[in-house]
């Protein structure tokens, strides 16, 4: 990007100064020893970084929030422990976190939410991955309708929402077990279904592997498959396809 155009998106308000001093600066990243910070993600794709917490030694997760804070950037991170959230809170007040999906968040400035995504489950249990899903999607600036234990078991209760979930502009179809969720319900829209297979089951589904293989498998048009327990790549794509459609229809 030329220097002139960088400084011409600052003085319309659509380049943050932060990221416009980092472009000319010669480098796209902030290096803070322990991570390189991705800063003109957002910039260049639309969304920006989000951190995988599992497995990060806790002051560097410290280090890293108190970064974004300085800059007053939204950041989420996924797969947080109760522990991770406490030291976080500690350094940056006003992080929020959620027990069941496992997400911390710091957000200065909230993304306005448009369009909808639906994220639908087979049970109760495989709820954690899809509230994953629902504030990834939602984070990212879509509103989002929870559909939650309507799996083919009793499959009546998923045809009483068929008519909701037919508004969303994707849908995220998550199902352990047999993983037959998303198939059926991609049977039954016109939209695109992304489904996530989840860990939930006996043996035989060998921690995900059955519905990942199941889903993958399906031949009903128009659906797509995330890793096992991805909650967070199923919200990601739904929340990029919705903004994609919002986008198209704005422009009519």
């Amino acid at each position: 990007m030329e220097i002139r155009e960088i400084l011409e998106q600052v003085k319309r308000g659509e380049l943050p100064l932060e990221e416009a001093e980092i472009m000319l600066g010669g480098q796209e990243y902030e290096d803070i020893g322990c991570a390189k910070i991705d800063f003109h993600r957002s910039k260049r794709r639309g969304f920006g970084e989000v951190i995988f917490c599992q497995g990060k030694e806790t002051p560097h997760l410290v280090h890293i929030y108190e970064t974004f804070r300085q800059r007053e950037v939204n950041v989420m991170g996924t797969r947080a422990s109760r522990e991770q959230y406490s030291a976080v809170k500690a350094a940056v007040p006003e992080v929020t976190y959620d027990e069941v999906s496992r997400i911390l968040k710091y957000e200065p400035a909230p993304v306005p939410r448009e369009g909808l995504v639906a994220v639908c489950t087979g049970g109760t249990a495989d709820i954690p991955v899809a509230e994953e899903a629902a504030q990834t999607a939602e984070f990212h600036g879509s509103w989002v309708l929870r559909v939650f234990d309507v799996g083919v078991a009793g499959i009546h209760r998923l045809f009483s929402r068929i008519e909701d979930i037919r508004q969303a502009n994707c849908i995220v179809a998550v199902a352990g077990m047999e993983g037959a969720l998303g198939g059926v319900i991609t049977g039954l829209v016109d939209k695109p279904v992304i489904a996530v297979p989840t860990s939930i089951g006996y043996g035989a589904s060998f921690g995900g592997i059955a519905p990942l293989l199941s889903m993958l498998n399906s031949c009903a048009e128009g659906m797509a498959v995330v890793n096992i327990d991805n909650g967070f790549g199923g919200g990601y794509m739904g929340a990029q396809i919705n903004r994609l459609i919002v986008k198209a229809g704005n422009r009519q």
